[in-house]
């Protein structure tokens, strides 16, 4: 690290009974770089207060609110402060939450999809260009050693020119009705429900993003059009819960995205084909460790992960050597560790490296949120729309 220590944050959201907020504290303290040292993780003080104790935080820096956090670590020297933010709350808190900590001048990473509505984003995107911070969005799914050589490949001219992106994400956790359960037993099904917590969507601003984003990562490809199928089959659930998209790329490419909670037996299956005109290949999460490459004229080929014959960005982004998987933690951390020694850089004066800056930025972040609203317009229209879009620099 230029700096020659480690880089200090402070957590918001991800209290006791969260999902996703010990996933980013365990991604975050994988390398050793980064270090958690203060955190407001709930708006409920008396919780906050519990998981900084299970935390072996310093009670002084266990706050109340995130504005409290934010102003106290603001008044501390540089070298004791915290670095950066992590929001790991719902959706709704995203937007005031990063706002305050980049007008303070503190880095984020903040969880997906990045805000409610497009005029958030937009106004993040101003944010960070004035206050000069890095932002990193936590699409972790690019962070996989594999989906990296998937880039490459495409990047070379290896698939030749890319005809079709058919993208899946579905899983079946919500197939029955949660909500009713209560916050203490069904937490992740009540607010990722609810319009005021979640926004526009549901299943395609929780999962269907995640698609977008690493169609859009591996492809290099943009949105041109859409049509939208957005279906609620749980009843008396508030949000969609199932959604099937035609995609039209610019430059002619076509695709299909299907992103569901309510697929009976799924798990986690985020999956990507890609079709070109020399070559096809095809990704799944739920075995990360393995690309495999199709051709019309020879044997398919499967690519693992920790070979010497992957490219120079996925070995780079490999930990142990192949034959002993790495997963989800991994890919998370690679977001991390990348934030982490970009903001070290830009601390130290120093320009960071090529590989360090390979994170989801908050224009990628404006990107999501710009595709989710566009895929709620065009199902709620039932007709295709418009959806290119280039977010502000």
């Amino acid at each position: 690290m230029p700096l020659g220590r480690k880089i200090r944050y402070g957590m918001v959201g991800g209290g006791p009974g969260a999902f996703i907020g010990e996933v980013h504290r365990k991604a975050a303290a994988l390398d050793g770089e980064i270090e958690l040292v203060a955190g407001a993780f709930s708006s409920d003080a008396e919780k906050s207060r519990q998981q900084g104790q299970q935390l072996f935080l310093d009670p002084d820096r266990v706050y109340d609110s995130y504005q409290e956090m934010i102003e106290k670590e603001s008044q501390l020297p540089e070298g004791d402060r915290i670095d950066f933010v992590s929001i790991v709350t719902p959706n709704h808190v995203h937007h005031p939450v990063a706002k305050a900590a980049i007008e303070a001048g503190f880095h984020v990473v903040c969880d997906k999809p990045m805000t409610m509505t497009v005029e958030e984003a937009e106004d993040l995107c101003h944010l960070v260009k004035k206050h000069d911070v890095v932002f990193a969005l936590t699409h972790n799914y690019t962070g996989y050693p594999m989906v990296k050589q998937a880039r490459e490949l495409v990047k070379n001219g290896e698939l030749g020119e890319i005809r079709k992106v058919v993208v899946e994400y579905p899983q079946g956790w919500l197939a029955e009705f949660l909500e009713d359960q209560g916050e203490e037993d069904a937490k992740q099904a009540v607010w990722r429900t609810d319009p005021k917590r979640a926004g526009v969507s549901s299943c395609i601003g929780d999962i269907g993003s995640h698609a977008e984003n690493l169609a859009r990562y591996i492809t290099g490809l943009e949105l041109s059009e859409i049509c939208a199928d957005l279906t609620t089959f749980v009843q008396g659930r508030l949000l969609e819960d199932d959604g099937n998209i035609l995609v039209g790329f610019q430059g002619g490419a076509r695709g299909v995205l299907h992103a569901s909670q309510i697929s009976v037996g799924e798990e986690n299956d985020l999956n990507i084909r890609v079709y070109g005109t020399k070559a096809s290949l095809r990704w799944r999460q739920e075995e990360p460790n393995y690309l495999q490459v199709k051709y019309p004229d020879g044997p398919e080929q499967l690519y693992k992960r920790g070979n010497d014959y992957l490219s120079e960005v996925a070995q780079h982004f490999t930990r142990i050597p192949f034959g002993h998987p790495e997963a989800f933690i991994e890919a998370f951390a690679n977001i991390y560790l990348n934030a982490a020694r970009t903001i070290s850089a830009k601390l130290a004066g120093e320009e960071p490296s090529e590989f360090d800056t390979d994170f989801p930025t908050v224009q990628d972040g404006a990107v999501g949120v710009h595709f989710i609203h566009k895929a709620v317009e065009s199902g709620q229209a039932r007709a295709w729309v418009d959806a290119s879009y280039t977010p502000p620099e």
